[in-house]
């Protein structure tokens, strides 16, 4: 007894890693849409305020009753020793899923778009961290050398084929970069989600309907900002250009709107506000899970998500979400009562087979085939109890 429960404690503890290390990670998706965002558009960086503020890249979000809006590139108090790995859009299964940006040591994997000044589409080149002070490349920021003086020069390279102003990874016309084995290990560092302001800004920017793709055409008129949301004064800059002839979706926000895959750690849903965090209240039987995941991969284009975090905080949460509708479904073909005893607490069978004065029909009532029993991972657990009872009446 105490040797089993010793092993439970143990795969408990292994899940949990695992959950901990997918948040760190950050690869699943936020929000999925059915079109592509538009390309990024054509403007200059404004003019650093001063020392300690790291540039972050604008990017292109999703509203569900407007559908794209532009979140303006902008200078952040970065928090000490780290750097900033830009969100991106990922195409794969039919839908484009948005992969939040986080704050870590290291660059990771922002889907090889070339956002520019310094995000070339692989790691940052517009500066570095040198004790507790940035020091900023000349090259490719734009500083003050009279406000900021910890500057450098050094000519950045881009090293991705992505030369035009593509917005996403993957599917048709998408950028083709995959993570290289640096990336990899950067994200899954421990990360910070994006501070305070960043949240905010992007906020204020849904606001603003001429940044909406729908009315800009992907020039919005706020490209970039000085500081997070301060749309207006001297610090704000317009675009130049659209990255590419606007093509308007042929279906509407609401129509585009895919379902958010079930495997969101919160820590990527926050990312954006339109986006919500799946539960993670249930945590299966891992050897139950494997068998679970095999026969429902084949029924469920959710068996597997293109967005998923790695593969065992994923499959945990999947043989929950997926496996609920099946019980739901096998409990309706019994009768009221058997259906009561079956769904109650864990304690209820037993309570229920010890007061019968039938100790052996219980088992034997359920009509019921034994995989679907064992869809339900709760019920793996509850299923010998009523055979033990009968044999204390004897």
């Amino acid at each position: 007894m105490n040797r089993n429960r010793a092993i439970r404690w143990l795969l408990f503890a292994a899940l949990m890693v695992s959950f901990t290390a997918a948040s760190y990670g950050q690869f699943a998706v936020g929000i999925s849409v059915r079109v592509g965002p538009p390309a990024l558009p054509v403007y200059e960086q404004p003019l650093c305020p001063g020392p300690g503020y790291l540039w972050t890249p604008g990017y292109w979000a999703w509203n569900d009753d407007a559908g794209y809006y532009w979140v303006p590139g902008t200078w952040v108090v970065a928090p000490v020793g780290l750097l900033w790995t830009p969100g991106y859009w990922g195409f794969a299964e039919g839908v484009y899923g948005w992969h939040g940006g986080y704050w870590g040591p290291h660059i990771g994997f922002y889907g090889g778009v070339n956002y520019g000044f310094g995000y070339g589409g692989v790691g940052f080149g517009g500066g570095e961290w040198r004790g507790g002070s940035f020091y900023y490349n000349r090259s490719v920021t734009n500083v003050n050398v009279t406000n900021v003086t910890n500057v450098y020069n050094k000519t950045v390279i881009v090293n991705n084929t992505n030369v035009s102003r593509v917005s996403y990874n993957g599917g048709e016309g998408g950028v083709t970069a995959r993570p290289t084995a640096e990336e990899e290990r950067a994200g899954h560092e421990h990360h910070q989600e994006a501070v305070a302001a960043q949240t905010q800004h992007e906020h204020e920017a849904s606001k603003n309907k001429e940044n909406f793709a729908s009315n800009n055409h992907g020039r919005p008129a706020i490209a970039a900002t000085a500081k997070p949301g301060e749309f207006k004064g001297p610090g704000v800059v317009k675009a130049k250009a659209a990255g590419a002839p606007y093509k308007a979706p042929k279906i509407s926000p609401k129509e585009a709107r895919a379902p958010a895959p079930a495997s969101h750690p919160a820590t990527a849903a926050k990312t954006n506000n339109a986006s919500k965090p799946a539960s993670r209240s249930d945590r299966p039987n891992p050897q139950q899970q494997a068998k679970n995941n095999g026969a429902n991969n084949a029924k469920s284009n959710q068996g597997h998500s293109p967005f998923s975090p790695p593969a065992n905080s994923h499959n945990a949460t999947n043989a929950h979400n997926s496996n609920a509708p099946k019980a739901a479904s096998s409990n309706g073909s019994r009768p009221a009562p058997q259906h009561t005893a079956s769904n109650a607490s864990r304690p209820a069978p037993q309570h229920a087979a010890s007061n019968s004065p039938r100790p052996a029909p219980q088992p034997a009532s359920h009509p019921a085939p034994a995989p679907q029993h064992q869809s339900t991972p709760h019920q793996n657990q509850s299923a010998p109890k009523p055979e033990k009872h009968p044999g204390k009446g004897r």
